[in-house]
């Protein structure tokens, strides 16, 4: 082969290894764009995942703890009803001590006013 010719080849070897190597970085480049952007994808997703879970358990938790917000009322309620029925049954009670001890000062004071006039 004739020295020229050899240099065309080198030249042309050359000229296709570059463009070989500019196709290889545009697919690199390429490439790494996709996967950029399929990162970005699959950060954007997980936040909203992540979002969703905590709303989720947020409202479960606003539910349990209106559950037992009720159960505390509820058992707030019983427990005053239970007072409230205590109370009435000490009101007859209570009635009727005062009414015998109004009875008694009244006996004394007649007894004493007796006495006084004796």
């Amino acid at each position: 082969m004739a020295r020229p010719e050899v240099l065309d080849r080198i030249k042309q070897a050359e000229t296709e290894a570059d463009e070989i190597i500019a196709e290889a970085e545009s697919d690199a480049d390429e490439r790494l764009a996709k996967a950029r952007q399929r990162a970005e994808e699959i950060r954007d997703e997980a936040e909203e995942e992540a979002a969703s879970e905590a709303e989720e358990r947020l409202e479960a938790a606003r539910e349990e703890i209106e559950e037992r917000r009720e159960e505390i009322l509820e058992s707030g309620r019983a427990d005053r009803d239970e007072l409230e029925r205590e109370a009435r049954d000490r009101v007859d009670t209570a009635v009727d001590y005062a009414v015998e001890r109004f009875e008694e000062a009244v006996t004394q004071q007649a007894e004493e006013a007796v006495d006084a006039q004796a």
